[in-house]
Parts: C-alpha cells; sequence; structure tokens
C-alpha cells in the first residue's frame, strides 16, 4: 500500500528553479513536496555553472602568471598540477552543496522524496512509494548534455560536462565538438591549464551573440593558442591508436579531420523529459521541452513548467525568474507572464561576453532602422588602461526616442557590468536615466556612461542649439 500525500505544491526536481519554488512555498507557511531522483542543486551545481566558473577561475590564475612580467612582476615558469585543479572545483561545489541539501530543505518544511517522479494521469504522481495528489505541481526537471548521433562517437571516451569535471589529469589535446558559450569557455580554460584545444564549429562560434562582439572573443581566444574551425560539420568520430581520437567534419574548403587525445561534447542541452509520465498527465512537450504560455502553465491547468525543461533561454537564473512568477500565481493568483526581452546572459571567456535585450541584428528586424546604435570602446577607459584590459567595447541600441533596447559587452567584467543595464531595460528607462547617473572613477562602468552621453554629441553641432546658447549669453 502506496503511502498518500495532498500537499498544496509538488515540485518536481531540486535544481535552481525547483529549489526556489519549494522555499519560497515553504516560507509561506505552504504546504510542499519536492521530489528529486539524482543529486540536489541540480545541473548547475554539480556539472555547470559552478564547477565551469571554477575551472575558469584557476585558468585565470595561470594566465595572470604567464601576463606578470607586463606589470614589471616575474612570477616564474607557470606549472599546472590538474589535480589539484580538480580538487579545487569539487571543493567549490562542496561549499555550495549545504545550501542546496536535503537537510537544509527538510529543515525549512519542505517534504522532500528522494525518488523519480512519473505522472500517472491528469492529477496524481507516483514518486517511489508515494502517491501525491497535488492542487498545483511545477515541473522543474532541468536539462541534460545532448549528445548528437555522430557516427563513432559511441565508440570513443566522449566526455560531456556531466563527465569533464571529475577528471584528475589534464588531457594533452581536447578536440571540442561545440562552438557555443560552454565550448568556448571550456576550450580557453583548459588551454590556459596547459591542453592543446582544438573546437569544431557547424556554424559561427558563439553564435547566439552579436556577431561584431564575438568577434572579438574569439580573436583573444584564438590569440591564446586556441584553433576554431568555423562552419565545420563533424561527420564522424573513430579512434586513433590505443588513446587518441581522430574526428572528421566537412567544412566550406572541404573535408578534414584533427587528431586529439580527448573529445567534449558541447553542443548544447536537452530538456529531461523522460520517464516523467507527461502523456498520462495530459502536458503537451516536443524535443525542445515542455510547452508552456507566457504564464509558465502547460496544456494540464494544473502544471506549471519552468527553467530549462521549459525550453527557451537556459540559465540558471531565468529558472529562478521563473520561479518567482510561479509563485507569484500559485501562492498569491496573480497573474504573470514571462518577458525574455529583459533576460541577461554572459559567456565567462576572457573577455567575457554578455547581453540583455534585443541585438543589433534583432533590433533592425523590429524597429528597422528607426534604431540608434552606440558604441564605445574598453581602450578609451582609464581603469582598462592601468589593468591593460582595453581589448573590447560596449554597444547600446536604442530607438528614436532614446529608449533602451538592448546592450552588448564584449570585455573585462562584462558580466557584472551587464547587470546596471538589466535593471535599467527592465525597468522602461532610457538614456536619459543613463546620462544621469554618476559612475565613480576610475571605474569600467564609466564605459556605458560614455556610451550613453554619446547619443547627445550630435546636439552639439545642431545650428538651433548653437543659436540657443548664444542667445543665452546676452543675459550675462
Amino acid at each position: 500500500m502506496s503511502n498518500r500525500l495532498t500537499p498544496d505544491i509538488c515540485v518536481i526536481g531540486g535544481g535552481s528553479g525547483g529549489l526556489s519554488v519549494a522555499a519560497a512555498a515553504a516560507a509561506f507557511g505552504v504546504d510542499v513536496v519536492l521530489v528529486e531522483k539524482g543529486k540536489m542543486g541540480g545541473d548547475c551545481l554539480n556539472y555547470g555553472c559552478v564547477p565551469s566558473k571554477a575551472m575558469i577561475a584557476a585558468g585565470k590564475h595561470a594566465h595572470a602568471l604567464a601576463k606578470a612580467p607586463d606589470f614589471g612582476v616575474t612570477a616564474g615558469e607557470v606549472k599546472v598540477n590538474f589535480r589539484k585543479v580538480h580538487d579545487h572545483i569539487h571543493a567549490v561545489i562542496g561549499a555550495i552543496a549545504p545550501n542546496d541539501s536535503v537537510e537544509r530543505f527538510r529543515a525549512m518544511g519542505v517534504h522532500v522524496i528522494e525518488a523519480e517522479a512519473r505522472f500517472i494521469d491528469k492529477n496524481t504522481l507516483m514518486a517511489g512509494g508515494t502517491e501525491i495528489r497535488a492542487r498545483r505541481y511545477v515541473v522543474a526537471t532541468g536539462s541534460s548534455a545532448l549528445v548528437p548521433p555522430i557516427p563513432g562517437l559511441d565508440t570513443v571516451d566522449y566526455l560531456t560536462n556531466e563527465t569533464l569535471f571529475d577528471r584528475t589529469r589534464a588531457p594533452k589535446h581536447l578536440i571540442v565538438i561545440g562552438g557555443g558559450p560552454i565550448g568556448m569557455e571550456m576550450a580557453q580554460a583548459h588551454r590556459r591549464l596547459g591542453a592543446e584545444v582544438t573546437v569544431v564549429e557547424g556554424l559561427r562560434a558563439l553564435g547566439k551573440d552579436d556577431p561584431e562582439l564575438a568577434a572579438i572573443v574569439l580573436e583573444n581566444i584564438r590569440s591564446e593558442g586556441v584553433t576554431v574551425h568555423e562552419g565545420a560539420k563533424v561527420t564522424s568520430v573513430e579512434k586513433r591508436g590505443r588513446t587518441g581520437v581522430r574526428v572528421h567534419y566537412e567544412a566550406g574548403t572541404g573535408a578534414g579531420f584533427v587528431d586529439g587525445s580527448d573529445v567534449l561534447v558541447a553542443v548544447g542541452h536537452r530538456a529531461n523529459v523522460e520517464g516523467l509520465g507527461l502523456e498520462q498527465a495530459g502536458v503537451e512537450h516536443d524535443r525542445g521541452g515542455i510547452k508552456v504560455g507566457a504564464n509558465l502553465r502547460t496544456s494540464n491547468k494544473r502544471v506549471y513548467a519552468i527553467g530549462d525543461v521549459a525550453g527557451g533561454l537556459q540559465f540558471t537564473h531565468v529558472a529562478g525568474y521563473h520561479a518567482g512568477l510561479v509563485v507569484q500565481q500559485i501562492l498569491f493568483r496573480i497573474p504573470a507572464r514571462e518577458n525574455r526581452d529583459i533576460i541577461p546572459w554572459a559567456t565567462f571567456t576572457d573577455p567575457e561576453l554578455a547581453q540583455v535585450g534585443l541585438t543589433e541584428e534583432e533590433a533592425r528586424k523590429r524597429h528597422g532602422d528607426r534604431i540608434s546604435i552606440l558604441r564605445w570602446p574598453y581602450a578609451e577607459n582609464d581603469r582598462a588602461q592601468a589593468e591593460r584590459k582595453t581589448t573590447g567595447l560596449i554597444k547600446i541600441v536604442t530607438d528614436r526616442k532614446a529608449r533602451l533596447l538592448g546592450v552588448s559587452i564584449a570585455g573585462a567584467g562584462a558580466g557584472e557590468m551587464i547587470n546596471m543595464w538589466a535593471l535599467a531595460l527592465s525597468n522602461g528607462l532610457s538614456l536619459k536615466h543613463v546620462r544621469g547617473y554618476v559612475p565613480p572613477y576610475p571605474t569600467m562602468a564609466e564605459i556605458g556612461k560614455r556610451a550613453a552621453v554619446s547619443y547627445y554629441t550630435p546636439m552639439t553641432r545642431k545650428p538651433y542649439v548653437r543659436w540657443i546658447v548664444r542667445f543665452l549669453r546676452r543675459f550675462g
């Protein structure tokens, strides 16, 4: 005989979004059940954002030592102990894990069930031996590394982000299939940690970002010794020798191949929908994930889906954003709708690449030529010069009334700098508001201020403006 629970909310998935919903519900005294079959914290903590940024940090330290002579500092030859890099990565995961642990959430009042969840009808979920009939369900099962059907891939010990961070030895030559954010971040980090690295990308590397700014990042990554093949579709993979691997590809210039010691598959993620019994629940879904409306509700009015499993932008902070929208609707019956135009994202290469709102191309599609493009280079910023971080620029896209449409940044600290612009854009601010704020000197935030002020530069040359200035001078 199974146990039966009738909570107000049942959350399926203990990643960022699911934990946020469960914590918020428990904080308001709502009866909530959380079902998780794997590790608490989900992909971000265990296989994604946290370990990748820890590895990037190790690579940055190695790179800083190599560049120290530029500042008059000699640190000696850079030596990398990859086992200690591994230990650093897992120490970071271990430090954060208690915040997402079963024990912590049970202490909050969340009923945590460590089992696989499956709907058996539109109103009922089974989790292990427990039958759950909740008023509302929130599916937050996230996504997993996508492994494409490349001939021969199954004959080699390929890596994904779910296995990459378990390595204690550096690859001699890492071949990365996929030039998106994960692929380029890991390519540069491994290069800085001593590996030879080749990236094979079927289309354009960093293809979801503004091409002008992506080119800045790619040029720097190539200058560090990473080989990047763009427009090169992988056709097959085969073993080479006892431990090596060969990746064949087809490019515009013809067929080619690259030999390496290891291969990392980084072509994106797929939504985790298998085994959930979504058909029995009457929840529509496809290869892209669960189909939801702007309010994140599925075809079953009892069920919401958030984060990666709901398709769209696959970022941890989007799952958190979704969680807030769902909690607002379930607990307070206040309507809420997702607005993807206000979602920022960042790629933590060096230089970093960040975006919020519309890119220039997207803005032209929506507004035609009724937009203004403002740029300001890092090289004209004093702090950037002092730190020798002069590669990059900010690009601001506005309409003809100086209202913000989008901001793109390529350069040092872009991931931090985009925060102010995300706040401004989400609140409907214009360049007038940016013009009025005072950044401290010397900071890189001044780069954005200078770009914003440049919008008004043409006014200084307008005859009627100059006439007004001359007229006003007559009064002393």
